[in-house]
């Protein structure tokens, strides 16, 4: 390996042939040669890697992988990420490679697999003998009483709910008769009111009537009258 170009080193190669699924590129100075997967031969799509390459010509190339599989040295080549005109990496920081790296790496699915605490749940704490927490988390106190955990909230029973049901009906008709007793209350003050108001009243009334002009002329012609 040592006589090969170093990882992510660029140099210009030769192409020796092209297959369905890339192109095998002569390393200079060695008798091995590269593959350039047709996703590695441009940014875009590519189907017929012959129609990016011929045999024979001369292409600047990016070493981006090296496999040793059966004793046997496998070389992966890049042409995307290097600029065919001049040679310069296009890539330098190896960005681009470590993205699709990442993308080819297969990640498990966890979202089917349930949570379970059962270490924690099972375990029996030693300094109070309670389940659910350990020793060191214990709160009791040396010499005191256990506490046990927080039972749930029991049903209530169907009698204790009519008995409740009914003490509201009651309440709800004491409020209802209350009610009706301050509203017929209120009625017979207003009435007791709007008949003092009119005692006065009628009170001036009549002495208006006394007073009046035409109640002294009936009197002078009743005393004439009554003179004859």
């Amino acid at each position: 390996m040592d006589q090969f170009p170093e990882l992510y080193a660029v140099f210009q190669g030769e192409v020796a042939s092209v297959t369905e699924y890339g192109a095998f590129i002569k390393i200079p100075g060695t008798p091995k040669q590269g593959l350039v997967h047709k996703s590695q031969m441009s940014n875009c799509r590519v189907d017929k890697p012959s129609e990016m390459v011929d045999v024979g010509e001369k292409v600047w190339v990016k070493l981006i992988g090296k496999e040793k599989k059966d004793d046997k040295l496998k070389l992966s080549l890049s042409m995307k990420v290097v600029n065919q005109g001049t040679g310069k990496d296009l890539d330098p920081n190896n960005v681009v490679l470590d993205q699709e790296a990442r993308k080819k790496c297969s990640f498990k699915d966890y979202t089917n697999q349930k949570i379970t605490l059962e270490a924690v749940l099972n375990t029996v704490c030693k300094k109070c003998g309670c389940p659910g927490h350990f020793a060191k988390d214990c709160f009791m106190q040396p010499g005191g009483t256990k506490y046990t955990l927080i039972p749930e909230d029991e049903p209530v029973p169907e009698e204790d709910e009519k008995k409740a049901h009914h003490s509201m009906k009651k309440r709800k008709k004491d409020k209802k008769k209350k009610r009706k007793r301050k509203n017929t209350d209120l009625e017979a003050s207003d009435s007791t009111n709007s008949d003092n108001g009119n005692q006065p009243a009628r009170k001036k009334a009549k002495r208006k009537e006394k007073n009046s002009p035409s109640r002294k002329r009936k009197k002078k012609h009743h005393k004439k009258k009554h003179k004859e």
